[in-house]
């Protein structure tokens, strides 16, 4: 039996850090009361292992009385990953400040959350104009996650569940009354793309100024894209997970179209013990709420049946089975030299590899790479029954096995890795499992003037994206990775961020009106104004490329993806700093930095400047500043004035020659007292 797993079967992110906050609590809280607000995942198996650890579901309206009824200790309510209804999250807010012993752990998936901000963002401007916009929610609408996506639109609201539904509602009244409106359209994060595609052509028909955004997770949408593809290949294919799960009901359609035999398995025993013959091909996928115990049972369940299954009478007529050049055979080693494996092939005949049919090359020691007993898969390339002898090929068995991967791994969008062995012209050729794959410059992943040859001895992942079945050719790309990498990550990100969350980024570009700065792979961007409290020209008087500087979110722009960021914070204001250090009386180090007929301005500390006026400057009567002070001279003096409201600073000279002067006078008086005594 050949059994294909999907890669991205089982938890999803979202769920993982939902059910691992719950089993961390019952592990850490043993004495408080834990409750999820609703079933923390649609899996029976799950939710009756939670309710043993004492685990209950509850509604958002029990919550209250629960707190009043359970007075002797902590309740710690945990929100799943489908988020809440605005009005939920209002009500644990309030009760969180009324009962101190309450405790909320908000596990909302990412996604989920990016819907919701959008929702407000968008709705907000029509909150005071109802009927001049619409939220269209194309989603189940009796699921937990559309009701709270909802419960966030400040403006009339539409939920769709179907492409089919959707091209109905285009042609009623109701769609039309909004033809002059700003319609916004999102997506519950696990609903099939396919479906929302075809669904969003009928609102761009209608709605030429509607504005869409893509909000099916990309968890998901690989999943139903892998699950597809392995259920074209399957014989049979089981889908795991919760029928109260919507997107494992999704994956359920998916399979069925794609094969004949299809199966939801909500339990281990759910299993169809009778219908894997040991050569079908068997698919298995699992929804976001499946465990990866259940998906290992039920891997297990099956590899036993296949072995009761075993024909013993057939298994003992191939023992003696006769062998012909070209059959592909399975042995165990029997013996090992330095250059010769013998095989036992269950034939007639014994099977010897030599070195050159193991391996490409010639460094390695075939006898540390296998050890007898050791199950082996060859090709017969010369058989003679005359002496008993097959001589077989692994390495053709190797190459063939690894051009199917190659294939599956472009009809699946795996990535594959491979060592670039070799520049050329137009492009770098990559050895991935033995085989030469094709990766043209524009895929290599480096700039149009980059040399090649960098690329030389280092390791890559790839993706397929063009094969010659007859020539056994293939072309690879790295940049096709490098680029679902960075948008996976940029969708992390746009999920992740809001005002007021600090980063450490690194100054990549500059503009006349500001510094643009790489928060990890999205840029924001520091206004003049930002970067510092003093009038600059040009964000390089404050810093440079490459620097790394802690910054701030101001605001965010979802829509357009624009980030606002602040680099200047109070503690750099130069006012801040200089009323730290100094107050009125205090004598400081001034330079002087301009004079006017009235008097001349020093610098205190950097950006902040204080007026010595004329009459303070000397201790007698002078024309101009100029004929006592010097521009960029350092002199001492005394702060006399400190204006909060207007910032300004006034300084004097004279007052320190006043005071010397009276100190000078008071000696003499003191020494001419002991004197006459």
């Amino acid at each position: 039996m050949k059994i294909i797993e999907a890669k991205s079967a089982g938890f999803c992110p979202g769920v993982h850090r939902a059910v691992d906050t719950v089993q961390r609590l019952i592990q850490t809280e043993s004495t408080a009361r834990i409750v999820t607000l609703g079933e923390l995942i649609h899996n029976p198996i799950v939710t009756g292992e939670l309710a043993a650890h004492g685990v209950s579901a509850v509604t958002a309206e029990e919550i209250e009385p629960l707190l009043h009824a359970d007075a002797a200790r902590d309740v710690i309510v945990v929100v799943r990953a489908h988020g809440m209804t605005l009005e939920t999250e209002q009500l644990l807010s309030r009760l969180a400040k009324e009962y101190p012993r309450l405790r909320v752990y908000d596990c909302t998936c990412p996604f989920v959350k990016n819907i919701h901000k959008i929702a407000e963002t968008e709705s907000r401007p029509y909150a005071d104009t109802p009927g001049e916009a619409l939220g269209i929610i194309f989603g189940d609408p009796e699921h937990p996650e559309v009701r709270g996506i909802r419960s966030r639109f400040h403006c009339d609201t539409k939920i769709l569940a179907t492409a089919a539904e959707t091209k109905q509602w285009t042609e009623t009244e109701e769609a039309r009354n909004y033809l002059k409106k700003q319609v916004i359209y999102v997506s519950q994060t696990t609903q099939k793309l396919a479906e929302c595609k075809i669904s969003k052509k009928f609102i761009e028909k209608l709605y030429t100024n509607a504005k869409f955004f893509d909000t099916i997770c990309n968890v998901t949408e690989n999943r139903q894209s892998e699950t597809e593809c392995i259920a074209r290949q399957a014989d049979v294919m089981l889908v795991i997970g919760g029928r109260g799960s919507s997107n494992t009901q999704k994956l359920f359609d998916i399979c069925e179209k794609n094969c004949a035999q299809t199966y939801f398995i909500e339990s281990p025993s759910d299993v169809p013990r009778h219908l894997f013959p040991p050569h079908s091909c068997v698919g298995i996928t699992a929804g976001a709420s499946t465990p990866d115990s259940i998906i290992q049972e039920v891997k297990r369940i099956m590899s036993e049946n296949e072995i009761m299954e075993e024909n013993f009478a057939q298994m003992l007529d191939e023992s003696f089975k006769t062998l012909n050049t070209g059959d592909v055979v399975k042995g165990v080693i029997t013996s090992i030299s330095s250059n010769e494996i013998h095989v036992d092939i269950g034939s007639k005949v014994t099977g010897i590899l030599s070195f050159n049919d193991v391996t490409d090359d010639p460094t390695a020691d075939i006898a540390n790479m296998f050890k007898v007993g050791d199950e082996i898969e060859a090709i017969a390339v010369r058989v003679s029954d005359l002496d008993g002898v097959a001589t077989l090929s692994k390495k053709k068995v190797d190459n063939a096995n690894n051009w199917n991967e190659i294939v599956a791994a472009m009809a699946s969008g795996d990535i594959l890795t491979g060592k670039i062995v070799d520049a050329l012209e137009k492009g770098v050729i990559i050895n991935i499992k033995g085989l030469r794959a094709f990766i043209p410059a524009s895929h290599s992943g480096l700039p149009r003037e980059a040399d090649l040859k960098e690329l030389v001895g280092t390791t890559q992942r790839v993706k397929i994206i063009d094969i010659n079945e007859q020539r056994r050719r293939a072309v690879a790309s790295i940049r096709e990775v490098l680029r679902a990498e960075r948008k996976e990550k940029e969708a992390a990100f746009w999920a992740s961020i809001e005002v007021g969350k600090e980063y450490d980024g690194v100054v990549k570009s500059f503009m006349p009106y500001g510094a643009f700065v790489d928060l990890g792979g999205v840029d924001g961007m520091v206004h003049t104004s930002e970067l510092s409290w003093k009038h600059i020209r040009h964000p390089s008087e404050v810093v440079s490329i490459g620097d790394t500087i802690h910054v701030f979110v101001l605001n965010v722009d979802y829509d357009n993806k624009r980030i606002s960021l602040g680099y200047k914070t109070e503690d750099m204001n130069p006012w801040k700093q200089f009323t730290d250090k100094y107050e009125v009386g205090d004598v400081a180090s001034v330079k002087i930095v301009s004079m006017m007929p009235f008097g001349a301005f020093a610098e205190i500390v950097p950006g902040v400047d204080g007026l010595i006026h004329i009459s303070q400057i000397a201790d007698k009567r002078i024309n101009n500043p100029a004929d006592v002070l010097e521009k960029g001279q350092v002199v001492d003096a005394k702060i006399v004035g400190i204006d909060d409201e207007h910032q300004k600073v006034s300084l004097s000279i004279r007052a320190l020659l006043e005071d010397a002067a009276a100190e000078e006078e008071a000696e003499i008086a003191e020494e001419a007292g002991v004197e006459a005594e």
